[in-house]
């Protein structure tokens, strides 16, 4: 996703070479600006819910065995793969039948995505979106994956989920509902710095056995990501 909104707004104008070369400054810039992120929100921890002693960290090496290929392809089939599908269709089947539900529910003249996007849209203008977008990352919080498609489903106004047939077609579809650069930019930190997806909580709360630091893990990113698009869309709005 990351890619293709810089392409379509930032490098598009460019060919060959010089557009890979000015997509990847782009993107790794958006990656470290995240790091700096995780540095100070982790920071900000330290001296609030973690203020106290330091606590040491020692990790104990395991000794060394020649390893056995069917034990671990078992143990990468069963133990990684199975169990995050497992997890993941959990999350995801409910969340597929809600959209559905949602696209083709109509009240009057208006779908329940439409209503819930139409109030929305005030705070995603805040933050320099709009309430289709954050429509489709709350209804894409079970798989991160979604967020896009539903996008372009509600844009659309379809009641089927849709992908389109190339970025220049994605992007007309985009500017024609009122994207700008700003838009474009807001939208990368925002999928930068929201929420987890559904699975990598019910990972924190099994991991933590803590529903207090898994709420916290949903809370924080969000209550960042907030700040920092309201930060930037209303500053760059200043110099337009």
């Amino acid at each position: 996703m990351l890619i293709s909104i810089i392409t379509m707004f930032f490098t598009g104008y460019a060919v060959g070479f010089r557009q890979t070369a000015a997509s990847a400054v782009i993107l790794c810039a958006f990656i470290v600006f995240s790091v700096v992120m995780t540095f100070i929100a982790s920071g900000i921890l330290t001296r609030t819910l973690l203020k106290g002693t330091p606590s040491s960290f020692i990790l104990e090496m395991p000794p060394y065995r020649k390893p056995k290929i069917k034990t671990v392809v078992l143990r990468s089939v069963i133990d990684r793969t199975i169990f995050v599908l497992g997890r993941a269709i959990t999350a995801a089947a409910p969340a597929g039948i809600l959209i559905w539900l949602m696209a083709n529910i109509y009240i009057g003249d208006i779908t329940l995505l439409s209503m819930l996007s139409g109030a929305l849209d005030p705070i995603g203008k805040i933050m320099g979106l709009d309430g289709v977008v954050l429509t489709a990352f709350i209804l894409g919080f079970p798989a991160n994956e979604i967020v896009v498609p539903i996008m372009i489903m509600a844009y659309m106004e379809n009641g089927v989920i849709v992908n389109m047939s190339s970025l220049a077609e994605l992007k007309a579809l985009l500017i024609s509902n009122g994207w700008t650069w700003i838009t474009a930019v807001s939208m990368m930190l925002f999928s930068l710095m929201h929420w987890p997806c559904a699975t990598t909580l019910m990972t924190i709360k099994k991991e933590t056995g803590s529903a207090k630091w898994t709420v916290i893990s949903l809370i924080m990113p969000l209550a960042a990501g907030f700040i920092i698009c309201t930060l930037f869309s209303n500053i760059a709005r200043l110099f337009i």
